[in-house]
C-alpha cells in the first residue's frame, strides 16, 4: 500500500505554470495579475451526502473541482488555482488514480493549476478551494440586483435532480434521458465563459447548487428585492419524465450548477446574442420587484399562483 506522500507525488505533483511555487512546500506561492481582485471559494463533497459510495471516481474528480469553479463563474471570475484536501478510508491507488484523472481533466479544461492540499485517513470527504481573479470592481455580487431587473437562468436546471431520483429508484427514466440526467449530476459543466461574459451585463448572479428557488432567495435577501417567477418561461420539462417530479426538480432540486442572474431589460438583445455565441440557452423566467424583500411568487402555466412548499436543499433542514 502506498504512503500518503507517494500518492501525492505520483498523482498530484504536476507542473503549475501559473504559480510561483506549487505542491511540495509548506505553502504555495501565487501572484494575482496587476489590477485584479482575487475571488476565493471552497466546497466540500462528503460521501453519502453529496455522492454515493459507488460513484465513478473519475467523474467525482471532475465534479469536485467543477462545483468550485461554478462559484467563481457566478462572481464573473476567471479560475486560476485550486487546492485539494481530502480524507480517504484507504490508499487505494486505482481509486486515487481515477479521481486524479477526472480532477486534472477539469483543471486542464478551465486553465487551473492544482497548487497544493492535504490528505488524511478517514471517511471519504473531499474539499476543494478554488481561486480566481477579476478586474477590481467588476464582481457579480448577490447584493447588486435591482427592482425592474429581468430574471434569467442558463441551461436546463432540474436534470441533475432527476438523475439522482433515477439513481435512488424514486423514478425510472428511459435510457437516453437517464444518461443525460446522470451526466448533469455526475459531470456538471461550470458556466465559466457565461460568468465572464456577464460582467457589465448582469447586476447580480448566483450558481444553482441547492435549488433554483432556494438560491434565488439568497439574491433577494442580499439585494432587498422580491421576485416573480413564471414556470411557462422556464426550460420545457423532459417529455418522458413524470411532470410533477420534473417540475419539483426544476424548482427545488439543486446540483445543477447553472447560473441564475438579474439584468436590466435594456440588455435583452445583448443577452440573446450572448446565448447564440455561447450556444447556451438563456431563459428569461421572471422579474424583480421592490416590495416585500425576499418574497418569491411563482406562477403556473396558466398564470395561476402556485404554492411551493420546498424551495431547495438544506443540510440542516
Amino acid at each position: 500500500m502506498s504512503s500518503e506522500f507517494e500518492l501525492i507525488r505520483r498523482y498530484f505533483s504536476r507542473p503549475t505554470a501559473q504559480a510561483i511555487l506549487g505542491p511540495g512546500d509548506d505553502c504555495a506561492l501565487v501572484a494575482p495579475s496587476p489590477g485584479m481582485n482575487l475571488a476565493i471559494t471552497t466546497d466540500m463533497l462528503v460521501e453519502g451526502t453529496h455522492f454515493l459510495p459507488n460513484t465513478d471516481p473519475s467523474r467525482l474528480g471532475w465534479k469536485a473541482l467543477a462545483v468550485n469553479l461554478s462559484d467563481l463563474a457566478a462572481m464573473g471570475a476567471r479560475p486560476r488555482w485550486a487546492l485539494l484536501a481530502g480524507s480517504l478510508p484507504e490508499a487505494c491507488e486505482s481509486w486515487v488514480g481515477s479521481f486524479a484523472q477526472g480532477l486534472y481533466a477539469c483543471a486542464t479544461r478551465f486553465g487551473v493549476d492544482v497548487i497544493g492540499g492535504d490528505t488524511t485517513r478517514g471517511p471519504r470527504n473531499l474539499c476543494l478551494t478554488a481561486i480566481g481573479e477579476l478586474p477590481a470592481g467588476t464582481a457579480l455580487r448577490r447584493d447588486g440586483a435591482l427592482p425592474g431587473d429581468d430574471l434569467w437562468v442558463s441551461g436546463q436546471p432540474g436534470l441533475a435532480a432527476l438523475g439522482l431520483a433515477h439513481l435512488q429508484a424514486r423514478t425510472r427514466l428511459p435510457d437516453e434521458l437517464a444518461d443525460s440526467c446522470l451526466a448533469s449530476l455526475l459531470r456538471p459543466f461550470p458556466r465559466v465563459e457565461l460568468g465572464l461574459s456577464l460582467r457589465g451585463l448582469a447586476h447580480a448572479a448566483i450558481d444553482i447548487s441547492d435549488g433554483l428557488l432556494a438560491d434565488l432567495g439568497h439574491i433577494l435577501e442580499r439585494s432587498g428585492v422580491a421576485a416573480e417567477v413564471f414556470v411557462a418561461q422556464l426550460p420545457p420539462l423532459p417529455a418522458q419524465a413524470d411532470p410533477v417530479l420534473a417540475r419539483r426538480c426544476q424548482l427545488a432540486g439543486g446540483d445543477d450548477y447553472e447560473l441564475m442572474f438579474s439584468a436590466p431589460p435594456e440588455k435583452r438583445s445583448e443577452l440573446a446574442a450572448l446565448a447564440r455565441r455561447l450556444a447556451l440557452p438563456l431563459w428569461r423566467c421572471g422579474h424583480l420587484v421592490g416590495s416585500s424583500p425576499g418574497r418569491i411568487d411563482v406562477f403556473g402555466e396558466e398564470g395561476q399562483p402556485l404554492a411551493i412548499e420546498q424551495r431547495g436543499y438544506d443540510h440542516f433542514g
